[in-house]
């Protein structure tokens, strides 16, 4: 902790702030949030100091949109995410570092480009997908990128908006969907040795940020255009994702 400046603690705590309002109000700032840490502390132990802090956000979410979820979804993503959590946790193993660095930089890149893509040429009224091949793949990769770079977000966006899911449903689905993916993960990042004491004290020291962000979250989702902040979050996380490659 001591090796890092108080530059780094500023980033940190703005970053705990932001995923706790990514959890409770605009989802978009979640990457924004990972993308920073990664350049405060090394991208691999990155992975695992911010999983117990979007756990708490997590908790925060469930607690006030529990009512909100839409089962059916949940039970079409979990297997495919587990099998994906699975396949993240083997690729780890593998990886350095500066690997890691790469490829959560090369993940968001790739995620960002699909969400711009979605927003650029779905139209309103496209039909929803049904077919099975569809929640399939997105639950996979959703559960490899949140296992290797905790960046599953901007899949399961695109997955709830191709649900025409109502902004409450959108918000308490999504909510139960990454709480159970984030504590399955638990006992995987422990094993890589990425959650231990010292991690669990940057948790500590970081958690009433994320809950001022939680809080943040439920008061300004209704007062705050969504679309246009996400849109300037998304240019921002570009820029870190590129930092990241470099």
């Amino acid at each position: 902790m001591t090796d890092i400046s108080w530059w780094g603690w500023i980033v940190l705590g703005v970053s705990a702030f932001f995923i706790g309002l990514s959890k409770t109000g605009l989802p978009g700032v979640g990457i924004l949030a990972i993308i920073t840490v990664a350049t405060v502390i090394p991208a691999r132990a990155s992975t695992g100091l911010i999983l117990p802090m979007l756990i708490v956000g997590d908790v925060f979410a469930v607690s006030y949109y529990h009512r909100h979820a839409v089962w059916a979804h949940l039970f079409k993503l979990l297997p495919y995410a587990v099998l994906g959590i699975l396949a993240g946790y083997l690729a780890m193993g593998h990886v350095n570092d500066v690997q890691l660095r790469r490829i959560m930089g090369g993940i968001v890149i790739v995620l960002l480009a699909l969400n711009y893509w979605r927003n650029r040429h779905l139209a309103d009224d496209a039909p929803v997908p049904t077919a099975w091949w569809f929640p399939a793949i997105l639950g996979f990769l959703a559960g490899v990128t949140t296992m290797m770079a905790n960046a599953a977000g901007p899949i399961m966006t695109i997955y709830l908006l191709a649900m025409r899911l109502p902004k409450e449903e959108f918000v308490g689905t999504g909510a139960w969907y990454f709480f159970m993916v984030n504590c399955f993960k638990v006992p995987f990042s422990a094993h890589l040795g990425l959650i231990t004491l010292t991690s669990l004290k940057f948790n500590l020291l970081l958690s009433p940020f994320i809950v001022v962000g939680a809080v943040a979250g439920i008061a300004v989702i209704k007062r705050i255009p969504g679309k246009f902040f996400n849109e300037i979050v998304q240019w921002l996380a570009l820029a870190g994702a590129i930092k990241l490659l470099i």
